[in-house]
């Protein structure tokens, strides 16, 4: 597959971000029957087995809405956690290539056996980094593009401004490039565009949809939260991530201890039971104040689409000045 062919169906340089307990399949048809790139992690369906039917429906909506309507359907993407720590990767991947999945969105280690699987039917493969060394790595496995996750995206994102990031990724990278951080309306997707990346990759926006299956309390804490409210911390994971204070709150941690934690596991050992990440401690990134309610996916792409139309307008005078 070529990008060109990537891009076909796409009403915006969009694709909707893999969001762990929030994409699911009507979210993914949403996005691809309105015009961006949707997607999911392969570990939302579950048990491993339930990824050949999410797979198989999801191929079927899409043919069936292309047969009645005479439009493209946008391609989708699954998203694959290459770890040693994931046990079902090997599954996982094997379901990907019976259903020809056309874009795999790998995370966290070394793509190599992904790489060459997806490329042996004909798929292309884009790798999530947040630094420079990882995209180096992730290049070296011969990856077709790679998702920069910069600062102020939901979840498990990157300390590094898109300005410094995709600069040193384009001077060596020729591929594909995506930019993800903070991205919630039209005007942040064209600067994604101006910055010479190929995509936008937004997530939390999709969050707070009524085809997400995220929890409706997740969804309304992010429709009524701003910027100010995200806290970045690896107190729960681990690892780095921003994560909504009103969520710490409600599970009895102090968002300032959150503040302070080191990057490793934290043990809270006092007998209380220890908040679970993505279940009691809700994800989301810095574009929240931009997310003023609930909305159908279908509205929210209009909405982008239309923002994405007017800022291009009003920039093109003053760019050929």
């Amino acid at each position: 597959m070529k990008l060109a062919e990537l891009k076909r169906g796409l009403s915006l340089p969009v694709i909707g971000a893999p969001m762990f307990l929030a994409s699911g399949v009507d979210l993914v048809v949403a996005q691809c029957t309105h015009g961006v790139i949707g997607s999911f992690p392969a570990l939302n369906a579950r048990p491993a087995e339930e990824l050949d039917r999410w797979l198989t429906e999801i191929t079927e909506r899409l043919r069936r809405f292309e047969a009645q309507t005479g439009r493209l359907a946008a391609p989708f993407a699954v998203n694959l956690i290459v770890h040693g720590s994931n046990a079902r990767l090997d599954e996982d991947l094997a379901t990907i290539v019976r259903h020809k999945v056309p874009l795999v969105i790998t995370s966290l280690a070394a793509p190599d056996k992904v790489v060459e699987a997806v490329h042996g039917y004909g798929g292309m493969v884009f790798h999530d980094v947040i630094a420079l060394r990882h995209a180096q790595k992730a290049a070296a496995s011969g990856v077709d593009g790679l998702i920069l996750v910069c600062a102020g995206a939901g979840g498990h994102g990157g300390r590094l401004s898109p300005f410094a990031l995709t600069a040193e990724v384009r001077a060596f990278f020729d591929g594909a490039i995506v930019i993800g951080g903070a991205i919630a309306d039209g005007r942040a997707v064209l600067a994604t565009q101006a910055l010479g990346a190929d995509f936008a990759y937004i997530g939390t926006a999709f969050l707070a949809t009524e085809e997400s299956i995220a929890a409706p309390g997740h969804k309304q804490m992010v429709a009524e939260s701003s910027a100010a409210e995200i806290l970045y911390t690896p107190m729960f994971s681990g690892t780095h991530g921003n994560y909504l204070v009103p969520s710490m709150v409600a599970a009895g941690v102090d968002p300032q201890e959150a503040a302070l934690a080191q990057p490793r596991k934290m043990d809270f050992g006092d007998g209380k039971p220890r908040p679970k990440v993505w279940k009691d401690i809700w994800g989301a990134g810095q574009g929240v104040g931009q997310i003023p309610a609930v909305v159908p996916t279908a509205q929210l792409i209009e909405r982008l689409t239309r923002e994405y139309d007017a800022a291009r307008q009003a920039l093109v005078p003053e760019m050929v000045l």
